[in-house]
Formats: C-alpha cells, sequence, structure tokens
C-alpha cells in the first residue's frame, strides 16, 4: 500500500492520499500539492518519496 501525507512534507495539512494502486495515489497528492499548496511535484520525486518509506 502506498500513503503520502502531507504532514509528512512539512505541510500543515491532514491530506492523506493512499490506496493499492501507487498511481492513484500519486496523482491524487499531486492534485492536492498543486490545488492547495501551490506546490507541483513530479511522479518521479513522489515515487522516491514512498521508497523511501520502505
Amino acid at each position: 500500500m502506498a500513503r503520502l501525507r502531507c504532514q509528512d512534507y512539512g505541510f500543515e495539512c491532514k491530506f492523506v492520499a493512499e490506496g493499492t494502486v501507487t498511481a492513484q495515489v500519486l496523482d491524487e497528492f499531486r492534485k492536492h500539492t498543486e490545488d492547495e499548496h501551490g506546490i507541483e511535484y513530479s511522479k518521479e520525486a513522489l515515487m522516491q518519496f514512498i521508497i523511501r518509506q520502505g
């Protein structure tokens, strides 16, 4: 399962994107950070975040 939480990346935000399909989690998190925080992450950067989680 993949999970990305805004709080893990320095945002004071309770948003969490999680699921069994990594591509969907990446898309959901990217859309949220762009719409809500004005930051665009590449899919590659987000994959690194997930890989580092273990």
